[in-house]
């Protein structure tokens, strides 16, 4: 029969959880079995418990749906803000097209396919690169010029600009490339542009107005003003208001902007219409001292470090000629169109991919948005210095970038006890610091840490857990503080706290993405464990019980679940549970080295990428899957892995190459570039192609309207210095060994190797007709060579000697017959180069005219030298082909366009940022429709488009 289920709770008996399984039967003449307290509690804990790990089960469900659609939401909110900002360039670039002087067409697909039949005047709107410059003004000029301030400004009538009294942080709008789509490397040169026709073509950019962007975080409402700003284009180079005329301080230092004191109602958004652009404008006093003009022998003498250097005036020009009298415009401007290189040799976790399909990473003094797939690059362009470290917001929309302290601000603790009185000032631009800005707009909402961080930002990371609003960064300072922010409380940031994070070198530093409140850094001996509380922050060193301790934890990451996964020195990976800091499980010999990088993808898999040039997927329980990607020796070792579209990777390698690929296709380079010092440019006399080497042995032939490269070749040294033969077919390379060597351009094959000296070879230059070579060495001396046999068989005619010091530059004149040189101790020297003599009567040069204008010491480049300066400060100069357009490139890593001749001490010019390092070699296309730069430490090789200034005429 039937047992009816007892009433009293305590007399209840359970089967699992919730289950009732009836009274016992009883058994004639039996007494019924006891019941203990002890038993039904043990019941009722196990049905709780059972309860409470179904409850956990639904609630880690209700957690992973809500992830995967948050990430929906994010690669829709992404993609939204991609359209808009394509649609606003669209209509922008269309609505310039039809108001612009010379009334050019909106190119239509059928025009863009005429691109391939060699016509520039159509492009793609959306297949060209864009360069930004976040807060700076719509303006790209600051007049170096007091006299210029009172004369009226030539606005562009497609760019309203306001001008407030205050400092403002500015973006301006992209410039899209010309290059092709494709990707592929040919070594066949691209098809030329119609330049013929127009020598200096007017490239269309966009002037709109886009909508307040929706993508605020909800945790800083009061800036959505900053994004609901005009997008302007600093290819119209408005001029800026008459206060912003000014002379240079009187430090040698140049600065990225000049900027105006900040009001006192210091809104940030307030800040973001005024900042002067990346190209600026300037007046400056050359020189220590006065030049000094004798009309009468036509001589003026100016003078370098107080040494007196005479320098003789054309004869057309000596009744006329004033030294401190008025210049002209630069009649053409620059607009970055394209970078080459990555940092990746000594930089960590500085690869993403955004979900507009954007690859964001960081050279030099540049953040590059790359889109691989429409080959477009963006450029963020805020930062002054050597950017560090980057960190991307949960939200994927905002990137905080961190860097070092500026040119001359390197010794940090004898300044930190002094900050500026202006945190926005241009002298706290050199401060290392750091900057959260919009990576849709390119707008700088933030600029954090000026006088908080000592030397240099390590490392940088958004909080996960709490939707990013907090952000630690580490400073490169001996005691390697580590500073928590609430990045979003007004324009600097509020700094919650700061600590004394390890004595040793940090690597990395991350938040739990479920626990708020856990931060864990690593690095040389130490992994540590932090748990922030109330303003205060505790710390854990991680505990590695009896296995061996690494010298180094080199990287870490978290799962879905909270637990760190950490991998060292030794090649070892390990778990450290949730809460705790102990190991939970290790796995011994993932990698023959150093682990560099853990990606857990959100499936809980993960892939490890190290030192031994292998990349390793793991399933989440850390078991081998077999899928393993060996990376060839000429790329490098995996720094960073990240995740791209789908199952795709991007890698970021020790080499400075970002590849792409999965486990199924192999990796292929998406960006390749120096890994040492670059010194050597040589842009190619018939093609759109330019030729790099530098100190990693490795010569670069690069295609600029393909953005690829078209081959590479190691030399087996370190290159100096290079040059095209007149019809392109013969390159030299020049060694640090005084060697250098005679290639085919085509086929790379060595003709033949000579050897002048046992010194750097620091230029070479053929002679306008092609029959001459001159090699210019650190050993005082001018090689001169006959060239016979297509530019195959060199003879050496002879030597010039006579320089007191190294050869910095040399010029060919126009005729073939003479040669003028600049040398380290500030010389200009001629010689007649058939008879390798010097020419003693210097004054019978005067007239003389020059093919190329490559020495600085010049009455043609009088006007370039800065005041203060010590005669090394500016490295390369380099005339255009067919304008009359000087560009410079300088100690302090910016590029500055002048007018040709620049004999004026007052010479105007517009000056550029990017480089971090210093500049090491400028030079113009054979149609001057680009230049190129190189920068010397930042390895990086920068692409500028050049357009006519319409404010200014020809000469």
């Amino acid at each position: 029969m039937s047992e009816e289920p007892p009433q009293g709770a305590n007399n209840r008996m359970f089967n699992g959880p919730g289950g009732y399984r009836g009274a016992p039967k009883m058994v004639l003449g039996a007494s019924p079995p006891p019941v203990t307290i002890t038993k039904v509690f043990d019941a009722w804990n196990e049905m709780i418990e059972n309860e409470n790990q179904s409850l956990r089960d639904r609630v880690a469900d209700l957690e992973k749906k809500v992830h995967e659609q948050t990430d929906e939401i994010m690669c829709l909110r992404s993609t939204l803000a991609d359209v808009l900002r394509r649609i606003s360039t669209i209509e922008g670039a269309r609505a310039l097209a039809n108001n612009h002087a010379g009334g050019r067409a909106t190119p239509t697909k059928d025009t863009v396919r005429l691109r391939h039949n060699n016509s520039d005047s159509a492009r793609d709107v959306s297949k060209r690169a864009s360069s930004y410059l976040p807060g700076r003004s719509p303006s790209s000029t600051q007049i170096r010029g007091a006299h210029e301030a009172s004369k009226p400004f030539n606005s562009s009538p497609h760019l309203r600009v306001t001008f407030r009294r205050g400092v403002h942080y500015q973006s301006t709008s992209s410039l899209y490339s010309d290059g092709h789509s494709s990707s592929s490397v040919s070594p066949a040169p691209s098809p030329s542009p119609t330049q013929a026709n127009n020598p200096h073509p007017v490239h269309t950019a966009r002037h709109t107005t886009p909508s307040p962007s929706p993508f605020a975080s909800p945790a800083r409402p009061h800036q959505l003003g900053v994004l609901n700003k005009r997008w302007a284009s600093t290819s119209d180079f408005a001029t800026p208001a008459h206060h912003q005329y000014h002379h240079l301080a009187p430090s040698p230092t140049p600065t990225n902007s000049q900027l105006a004191r900040r009001p006192n109602s210091g809104s940030l958004h307030n800040l973001n219409h005024l900042r002067s652009s990346n190209s600026q404008l300037n007046l400056s006093r050359h020189g220590a001292k006065e030049a000094q003009y004798n009309g009468e022998e036509g001589i003026v003498k100016m003078y370098l470090r107080g040494r007196p250097i005479n320098l003789y005036v054309p004869t057309p020009m000596r009744e006329t000629y004033v030294p401190n009298g008025p210049s002209s415009s630069p009649p053409a401007k620059l607009k970055l169109e394209w970078v080459y290189g990555y940092r990746g040799r000594d930089c960590r976790n500085n690869v993403y991919q955004l979900p507009t399909g954007e690859i964001v990473y960081f050279v030099a003094a540049v953040v590059v948005l790359y889109n691989v797939e429409d080959q477009m690059q963006r450029h963020y362009l805020g930062h002054t210095d050597d950017i560090k470290c980057l960190a991307v917001h949960p939200n994927k929309l905002l990137i905080a970038t961190g860097q070092t302290a500026g040119h001359d601000r390197r010794d940090a603790r004898s300044w930190r006890l002094n900050p500026p009185s202006d945190p926005l000032s241009p002298e706290a631009e050199e401060w290392p610091h750091i900057r959260v800005w919009d990576s849709v707009s390119l707008n700088t909402l933030h600029v954090i840490g000026i006088s908080d961080i000592e030397r240099s930002v390590a490392c940088l990371a958004f909080s996960k857990a709490d939707g990013g609003s907090l952000l630690v960064a580490v400073d490169e300072a001996p005691d390697h503080n580590m500073s928590v922010w609430d990045w979003s409380r007004g324009e600097r940031g509020y700094k919650l706290l700061e600590t004394k994070c390890s004595a040793d070198q940090v690597l990395a530093v991350d938040f739990s993405p479920v626990d708020r409140s856990t931060i864990i850094t690593c690095g040389k001996n130490h992994i540590s464990f932090w748990n922030y509380e109330s303003g205060m922050l505790a710390k854990r060193m991680g505990v590695f019980e009896n296995r061996e301790r690494p010298k180094y934890v080199t990287s870490i990451s978290f799962t879905d679940t909270g637990n760190v996964i950490s991998g060292d020195s030794n090649g070892n990976l390990l778990i450290w549970q949730r809460g705790g800091n102990t190991v939970y499980k290790m796995v011994r010999g993932a990698h023959d080295g150093p682990v560099f990088s853990i990606l857990v993808q959100k499936d809980g898999g993960i892939i490890t990428g190290g030192k031994d040039g292998r990349i390793v997927e793991w399933d989440r329980d850390l078991e081998r899957t077999g899928n393993v990607i060996e990376i060839p020796e000429q790329y490098g070792s995996p720094r960073v892995v990240t995740s791209g579209r789908g199952s795709q990777l991007v890698v970021g390698t020790t080499r400075n190459c970002v590849l792409g690929g999965t486990f199924t296709f192999p990796l292929r380079p998406v960006m390749q570039g120096h890994t040492e010092e670059l010194w050597a440019l040589a842009p190619h006399p018939g093609h759109h192609q330019f030729l790099t080497a530098g100190y990693d042995r490795t010569c670069y032939l690069w295609d600029t309207m393909a953005h690829t490269i078209v081959w590479s070749k190691d030399i087996g040294e370190h290159a100096q210095s290079a040059a095209f033969s007149n019809n392109g077919e013969i390159v030299i390379i020049g060694t640090t060994s005084g060697r250098w060597f005679v290639m085919d351009s085509e086929t790379r094959e060595m003709y033949s190797q000579h050897q002048d000296g046992n010194e750097p070879i620091q230029v070479l230059k053929f002679s306008p007709n092609g029959q001459y070579l001159a090699v210019g060495s650190r050993d005082n001396n001018i090689y001169i060579y006959q060239v016979s046999e297509d530019c195959r068989k060199y003879t050496r005619v002879g030597r010039c000697q006579g320089h007191s010091s190294f050869v910095t530059h040399l010029d060919w004149s126009a005729d073939s017959q003479f040669l003028q040189t600049n040398s380290g101790d500030y010389e200009l020297l001629f010689w007649n180069a058939g008879l390798c003599r010097q020419i003693a009567q210097t004054s019978q040069m005067r007239d003389v005219e020059w093919a190329t204008q490559s020495c600085t010491l010049t009455f043609a480049t009088l006007g370039i030298w800065p005041e203060g300066t010590d005669g090394t400060d500016i490295n390369t100069c380099a005339k255009a082909n067919q304008m009359d357009l000087l560009a410079t490139g300088d100690d302090f890593g910016k590029i500055k366009l002048f007018a040709s001749p620049a004999c004026q001490q007052r010479a105007r010019c517009l000056e550029y940022g990017g480089h971090s390092s210093h500049v090491t070699a400028v030079g113009f296309l054979q149609d001057d429709s680009r230049m190129i730069s190189t920068g010397g430490r930042d390895t990086a090789v920068m692409q500028w488009v050049v357009s006519s200034n319409s404010s200014s005429s020809h000469r």
